[in-house]
């Protein structure tokens, strides 16, 4: 009597079949999702879950057999993370062609989980255990050395040190706050994606406590400050071209948006987040390194504005930004490109090439959170034609091999180095022939990330 009812009721209630979520453990991810039609006579009829066999039992739905990866689900009316270098509707059609199975996509995002894996067993990352104290006594500052600087062989004691452009002085690698600070940003930023690609929690846990113990913990947070930053001995104890060291934190930026979905992004850690970045913005704009910084005509400059405008946006003060990209038409572009797309103060950088491409991603990275406060500095160009497509321009030649670089290099040359650039021109401007320069670069691999960034675009 009690299946008959039970069928009876299965039987009203599943009379059409309509989508039910199942939940599973499974390898990285807490659950596994999938769509199923429930019969009437309560056979579960699977439609996602590969590998698995699901019935129900007891009035449960439950799930057997091997463990496999949850599909990584992303829905039609999801809004995009709110991400100022990336474009937020192309990393959500990333996540829905992900969610998809996309085979383009597959290479690149199973070489982002297996970086996110690793992730998850590194850190936390501090800069407060420092064996050498910064001149303030603080192990809180963050302290590093100018790396192009050397003893004087001519004075006995080396002091004050000289500067070899492009020769890395391996005393900086005693102070170890640099190194520490770019293995946190790295880590956060693939377990961000891993987490808003595949919706992991673990991913997003983790990013977050690395977060918290880096900037917030008041055991070890790093005080919002550069002062002692590229100190060269017998000059300095800090300057304003340390805030380049910095430079890749306009990344944590974007992975803040990511990770605003998931349990782990609290109240708490996001008003403590943006009180830090608050008074690190602070410091930017008002203290002597960060005033020197903003004044300088080559890649420091451009990345200078770039963190300040990121800062911004992520505070909500998108006014500032946009003044910082306005000025940065006629301070930036005017200043440090030739009609003819040349870079000048990076040309003559005994590492040139590479010193151009850093530069040149540094404008494009502007470009973007400029787009974000309608400043267009993608099309923009001075009545005699300085601009970023004309600094592109001039450098695909070289990168494609049909010319040879000619200034000097004490690297070696790197073709690829322009593939992303070029990636993105295309996107920006809707050309394939920026497309086509970057295929003809040497092959990047399927695996590599601009795949997941800035997917190659359909004209």
């Amino acid at each position: 009597m009690k299946r008959i009812v039970y069928l009876l009721c299965l039987s009203i209630i599943f009379s059409f079949s309509f989508a039910a979520l199942l939940f599973a453990e499974a390898h990285n991810f807490g659950v596994v999702r999938a769509e199923v039609d429930v019969a009437e006579d309560g056979t579960i009829v699977k439609k996602e879950i590969e590998g698995e066999q699901a019935h129900v039992k007891g009035g449960q739905v439950r799930v057997t057999g091997k463990k496999t990866r949850a599909k990584p689900a992303a829905g039609s009316d999801e809004k995009p993370a709110k991400v100022f270098i990336l474009d937020p509707e192309t990393l959500l059609e990333v996540k829905r062609r992900v969610a998809a199975g996309d085979l383009e996509l597959k290479p690149a995002f199973d070489d982002l989980i297996k970086d996110a894996d690793k992730a998850l067993k590194e850190g936390p990352f501090t800069i407060t255990d420092k064996k050498d104290t910064p001149p303030s006594g603080d192990v809180h500052d963050y302290t590093s050395l100018a790396p192009y600087w050397w003893p004087d062989p001519s004075k006995p004691d080396g002091l004050p040190y000289i500067r070899r452009d492009g020769q890395v002085n391996p005393e900086q690698n005693k102070f170890h706050d640099r190194s520490i600070q770019r293995d946190m940003c790295d880590a956060v930023t693939n377990l961000a994606l891993a987490y808003y690609l595949s919706g992991n929690e673990a991913y997003a846990e983790h990013a977050v406590e690395l977060l918290r113990v880096f900037f917030l913990d008041e055991k070890t947070k790093m005080n919002p400050n550069l002062n002692y930053s590229q100190a060269i001995k017998g000059q300095n104890t800090g300057r304003g071209s340390g805030i380049v060291e910095t430079a890749a934190w306009i990344h944590l930026i974007d992975a803040f948006g990511m990770l605003k979905s998931s349990r782990a992004w609290t109240d708490q850690i996001d008003q403590g987040l943006r009180a830090w970045f608050g008074a690190f913005l602070d410091w930017l704009l008002t203290s002597e390194n960060g005033k020197d910084e903003s004044q300088s005509d080559n890649n420091h400059g451009t990345q200078y504005d770039a963190q300040v405008c990121a800062y911004a946006l992520f505070l909500g003060k998108s006014e500032l930004a946009r003044q910082v990209m306005e000025q940065a038409k006629a301070k930036r572009i005017a200043k440090q490109i030739e009609p003819d797309g040349r870079q000048p103060s990076e040309l003559a950088r005994t590492s040139s090439w590479g010193y151009s491409m850093i530069n040149l991603r540094n404008l494009e990275n502007m470009a973007s959170l400029a787009s974000k406060v309608g400043v267009d500095l993608w099309n923009y160009e001075t009545p005699d034609g300085r601009g970023i497509r004309r600094v592109i321009q001039w450098h695909v030649p070289f990168a494609i091999g049909e010319k040879k670089w000619g200034y000097k290099d004490i690297r070696e040359f790197e073709h690829e180095m322009m593939f992303t650039s070029l990636r993105r021109a295309a996107i920006a401007y809707k050309e394939p022939q920026f497309e086509k320069w970057a295929e003809a670069l040497p092959a990047v691999k399927p695996t590599d990330l601009v795949n997941l960034l800035y997917p190659k675009p359909k004209f």
